[in-house]
């Protein structure tokens, strides 16, 4: 398998970076705001162009000599992003012309020492290409214009000359890896939790809310298990959420719910499972993922003793009970205190949601369910299972086929969720059970 290379995307704010990379990826991957800063951390796509397959990373657009501190933040990933790259398309403005951000960026790109490409952007008809002239002044090589928008210009001959040395890809890397989605409210401490477990700052935190935009992947080997995690931006209730770059941000961290195979929802222990919580872990039971429960910000609960953590597993009982099934840690991604854990935890949820159990066994379970506590009659009628058969995997969902599908009542198939769940374990993930009517010819 040939090792993919790599590009990195780079340019002061609102010179077309995200739109570029949607063009290159072919979704809109990268969320495109005309608000500066929209892109704060570096996120990772691969890109096929011509049967060749590579990774580009979008970075936060930096401005040299701006001391604020999520700008130093960007600033500090961008140079992780060069460090990272094989190859640096350095994106420009071509309306805006040459700015002072753009010399100074220039200068720092060619202390690199690695190949460069000046993209001019935003050059979308013919007669503007004179309008590229100026920037041969950067000294960075022959300036290349584009049109990011429509995909005009010389985009294809931008790649051509980029992927001239990249093999091309025969066939494409499966992996085993499991995604995990780390998804909760504003300042949960979902991004530090990625942090400390990749042991670097991979992405900015900040206790500005709202510091996380995109969703961010990055891969994980931990104990001969690969790991995607995914730091998704904080999810608050949708009264709060106006128009524009929050928006596409939550719309972005439920489509990750969506797409993971566990999602770690993080809870803030100094305030306890809130409103807002309990409706994120809905969204996560309904997209039927694997769940698990981190409790972070435990270092800052005073008066810890052995009983803390039993008291407040009762109260999460209490006030969540269609939670009872997920396993909760109690957690500081400040310390570092038992990060692992959530894991150990994440790959055994994982194992619950593929899991599949035998026709025969699953029989027998129901039908001494069935026997052992009866559903009650209803209008002198009453239930009968006739057979039940596991359909599908994450989540586990079962098919029961009955004599008549109006006779199941909630609480009965709650009681058998419940009994499923004492036979096979299913720890952290949703089961779904539906019923079909089939006649039974036996009691013709």
């Amino acid at each position: 398998m040939v090792e993919k290379r790599t590009v990195a995307i780079v340019g002061r704010p609102n010179v077309g970076k995200s739109t570029f990379v949607n063009r290159l990826v072919g979704t809109r991957q990268s969320i495109v705001d005309d608000l500066a800063g929209v892109t704060r951390d570096r996120i990772y796509f691969d890109v096929e162009w011509q049967h060749k397959i590579f990774t580009v990373i979008d970075t936060g657009g930096i401005i040299p000599g701006d001391e604020d501190d999520i700008m130093l933040s960007i600033f500090d990933q961008v140079k992780i992003a060069c460090d990272e790259a094989d190859k640096i398309i350095f994106l420009v403005d071509g309306k805006a012309g040459v700015q002072s951000a753009d010399e100074d960026i220039a200068n720092l790109l060619r202390r690199t020492k690695k190949p460069i490409y000046l993209a001019v952007n935003k050059i979308d008809s013919h007669v503007q290409n004179d309008l590229i002239n100026d920037f041969y002044s950067l000294a960075i090589g022959e300036p290349i214009a584009i049109s990011s928008l429509h995909g005009s210009g010389g985009v294809g001959d931008l790649l051509d000359m980029v992927t001239s040395d990249f093999v091309v890809n025969d066939e494409v890397e499966e992996t085993n890896a499991i995604k995990l989605a780390v998804v909760g409210r504003p300042n949960a401490g979902k991004s530090s939790l990625v942090n400390a477990l990749l042991n670097e700052e991979r992405v900015i935190v900040s206790d500005i809310s709202g510091t996380t935009r995109d969703s961010i992947n990055s891969d994980l080997h931990y104990k001969e298990q690969d790991y995607i995690l995914i730091d998704t931006a904080g999810i608050r209730k949708k009264s709060k959420v106006g128009w524009g770059v929050e928006m596409f941000a939550v719309d972005r961290a439920i489509s990750s719910i969506r797409e993971c195979d566990v999602a770690i929802l993080m809870v803030d222990a100094t305030e306890g499972m809130t409103d807002q919580d309990k409706k994120i872990a809905a969204t996560v039971m309904e997209a039927g993922k694997g769940l698990v429960v981190a409790v972070n910000k435990w270092d800052l609960i005073e008066d810890k003793n052995s009983s803390t953590m039993s008291k407040f597993n009762k109260k999460l009982e209490a006030d969540v009970p269609f939670l009872a099934f997920a396993p909760k840690i109690y957690i500081s991604a400040l310390t570092k205190q038992r990060i692992n854990q959530v894991l150990d935890q994440a790959k055994v949820v994982y194992e619950q949601c593929i899991k599949r159990i035998s026709t025969g066994i699953l029989n027998k379970i129901v039908n001494e369910a069935y026997q052992l506590n009866p559903p009650t009659t209803v209008k002198g009628k009453q239930l009968k299972i006739l057979y039940t058969s596991q359909i599908k995997t994450q989540p586990p969902t079962f098919v029961m086929f009955a004599n008549n599908v109006d006779l199941l009542k909630d609480h009965y198939k709650r009681y058998l969720e419940k009994k499923l769940r004492e036979a096979f374990g299913f720890f952290g993930t949703p089961i779904r059970i539906s019923l079909r009517e089939r006649s039974n010819k036996k009691g013709k």
